[in-house]
This record gives structure tokens, sequence and C-alpha cells, in this order.
């Protein structure tokens, strides 16, 4: 447990927060140091090491970390510890595995405007003219990238506090169970895209990943030795999710492909518009509700509010 005794001067949460990101970032440097250090002599190795590097580099934000960072700090959580940032790095390298799994698993092409991981290694070997199909080789490549992500944030996690390693390990597991769920899915030529569910009974291994906010959420209370946060950060985890999946529905982000565009155009129309835009308000509105009562430290209960309306958007 890592706690502050006195505030940290005139600092912003924001920019507390920023700076813990700032650390985050340069942890993740060095987890990939160690196996480029191991691998001077041979460059298949250093290139797979290099891609996932790059691919890091290029995933912009990182909600997971921040969010676990928001957890602790708002917990009380001493913004010059160190766990925190070992946890957030070990969630973003579990996202990054996950990410080079879907990649593969989807055949996607490009990702953050350059070319996902098994497709620059497939282009790689066919300009070689290399034995063996091209294909299958990126594909290999990808997964042993993913596999040292999950290796590097693993190594990460084995220095947390039981508490919350046990909470890493439920998120691994989730994370998994929720990836499949999504893939099986994708294959139902009647699934109903309307996220509903998810305002209403969204379950622990929800294939759109409430977890992403939960988890993170609940290490950094854990890290701040604040299980009294836990109740409120999952109700809050809960409502800006249900927020995000209903904006992202009626505006056609991830995960919602054309049987969505369908549903929006052909069958909701505007009355079902805006029950929608009533449901987004009402889960924001449950998310600052979930928190103000909660003993956070000064002002982070805004922050929270904030986010909740930048995640929802156009609330």
């Amino acid at each position: 447990m890592t706690t502050r005794a006195e505030p940290w001067g005139t600092t912003t949460p924001a920019q507390l927060r920023d700076r813990m990101l700032g650390r985050v970032e340069e942890r993740m440097a060095d987890a990939l140091t160690r196996p480029r250090r191991r691998i001077p002599s041979d460059p298949h190795a250093a290139a797979m090491v290099s891609g996932l590097a790059e691919l890091i580099d290029a995933d912009g934000p990182h909600p997971r970390s921040a969010f676990c960072l928001t957890g602790y700090l708002a917990a009380g959580g001493d913004p010059e510890g160190s766990e925190a940032v070992d946890a957030a790095a070990a969630l973003e390298f579990l996202d990054a595995w996950q990410m080079l799994r879907d990649d593969v698993r989807g055949n996607t092409i490009m990702r953050r405007g350059i070319p996902t991981l098994h497709v620059g290694h497939a282009a790689e070997h066919e300009r070689n003219g290399w034995r063996g199909e091209a294909r299958r080789f990126g594909e290999g490549t990808a997964v042993l990238a993913g596999d040292l992500a999950l290796a590097c944030g693993d190594r990460l996690a084995a220095r947390l506090p039981e508490e919350a390693a046990a909470l890493w390990d439920d998120f691994r597991t989730e994370r998994i169970i929720g990836a499949q769920a999504d893939a099986g899915a994708a294959t139902e030529y009647l699934g109903d895209p309307w996220p509903g569910r998810c305002v209403t009974d969204c379950p622990s291994g929800c294939a759109a990943g409430w977890y992403a906010l939960h988890h993170p959420l609940l290490i950094g209370a854990s890290l701040a030795g604040r299980p009294d946060l836990a109740a409120p950060y999952e109700e809050y985890a809960g409502g800006l999710h249900a927020a995000w999946r209903l904006r992202g529905f009626l505006d056609g982000g991830p995960g919602y492909d054309a049987d969505a565009q369908f549903l929006r155009e052909a069958v909701f129309g505007p009355e079902g518009r805006k029950e929608a835009e009533r449901l987004i308000t009402e889960q924001v509105a449950r998310t600052t509700w979930s928190i103000e009562g909660a003993r956070l430290a000064p002002g982070w209960h805004a922050e929270f509010a904030g986010a909740a309306l930048r995640i929802a958007g156009g609330c």
C-alpha cells in the first residue's frame, strides 16, 4: 500500500496522472530492453521486438493505465509510488497481447495508420523470397510478439501485492474469455448489435470489455489500500461502459459492423435514437452519482465526472 500524507502542492489531478503516465511509458520501454539485450545478433527476433515496441508507441492514448492511475491517485495513492506504475504498464502490455491476437484472428490490415505486425512480417517474407508461406510466417511472428508482451506484463505484475496481483489474474482470464465470446458473436448471422444488455446486466466476461474500466480502477484502489472504493468504482465502471457502448452503437464506433448500421438506419429511426440518447444521459448520471459519496482526494470527483462526459461523447 502506498499513500501520500500531504497534498501534492497545487498540481491538478490531471497533471499528477499525466506525470505518472510518462513514467509508465518509460517503464514499458525499459521492459522491452531486456529482450533486446538478449538478441543483438538475431535480426529476425530483433525485428519482432521492434515491431511490438512500434505497435505500443502507435497505439495512442492508453485508457487502461489512465484509469488505473486515476483509481490509485483518487484513493490517495502516492504520485511517487512505483507499484501503480508497474501495474499500469502491465495492463498496457496485456492489451498489446490481445490486440495482436485480434489482428491475426480478424486479418486486420492496418492499425493506427501503420500495417499490423502480421501483415508487415508477411510482406517482409515475400520481399526477401524466403522459404515457406508468407502469411503463416507473419501470423506466427505476431503471435510470438503477443506472447512476449504477455511475458513483459506478467513480469511487472509479479511485483504487485497479493490483492492487486489477484485482480491482475482475474483481468487476464476475463480478457481471454471476452475475446472468444466476441469472436463467437461475430459468427452469428442473427446476432443483435443493440447493446442494451450492457445497461441492465453486463456480464463479467463481456466481449466489449467493461473490465478494461473495472479492473484497472480496482487495482488502483487496492494499491492505495482503499478496499472501501471497490463498490463505487464498480458502479462507475458499469455505467460508463454502458454509456460508451450506446454511443458506439449510435456513432458506428469499433465493434459495430454492417448489421449495426442496418439496425440504426433502417429499423432504429429518430425515436430509437432519442431513446438511446436518454439512456446515455442516464448512465452518465449514474456514474456521477456512484462516485459522489466516495471519499476521494481533492479534485478527483470532478475528474471522474469529466471522464464520463468525454467518453460518452455528446452528453
